[in-house]
């Protein structure tokens, strides 16, 4: 069983290193993500969420998470454990990521995503509606921009 609840601070150390250590970010993109962290106070002041494994009487296996950012719209960040990928948490994590969005009065969201996550965005309905140039150092290549449509 997989439910979706609101991050709490306490949940900031194993997001930074689910980031760190996603497979998605080996070789080129290593660079990004390897100081990388997410803070508690990242976490109060965005709308995270994370997917965990279990019913919820006991603290669960995180499976992935999101950062929506409401103003202006945006997807900050969304991951999904490498041992949970394939197993739907991306699309569950999208699905309650639009829930967030219309009970905010959104009507699309903004991703860059990561270039080899274009085709998942595209598949859940993402539109492609730019590119992200590369800024060195701080990221090393264009990444594409997409809007997620709410509806």
């Amino acid at each position: 069983m997989v439910r979706i609840r609101r991050a709490e601070a306490r949940d900031a150390r194993r997001l930074g290193r689910m980031v760190r250590s996603s497979r998605a970010y080996e070789g080129p993109y290593a660079s990004m993500v390897a100081g990388y962290r997410v803070g508690a106070d990242y976490i109060a002041a965005h709308r995270v969420f994370v997917a965990v494994e279990g019913d919820g009487s006991d603290e669960g296996r995180v499976l992935g998470f999101y950062a929506l950012i409401v103003d202006p719209p945006e997807l900050d960040l969304m991951f999904v454990a490498d041992h949970a990928q394939g197993a739907g948490i991306g699309r569950l994590l999208v699905e309650h990521m639009r829930a967030e969005a219309r009970r905010a009065g959104i009507e699309s969201v903004r991703v860059v995503a990561h270039p080899p996550a274009e085709g998942f965005y595209r598949s859940i309905g993402a539109q492609r509606t730019g590119t992200e140039w590369a800024r060195p150092p701080v990221v090393m290549w264009d990444r594409p921009e997409l809007a997620i449509p709410v509806g």
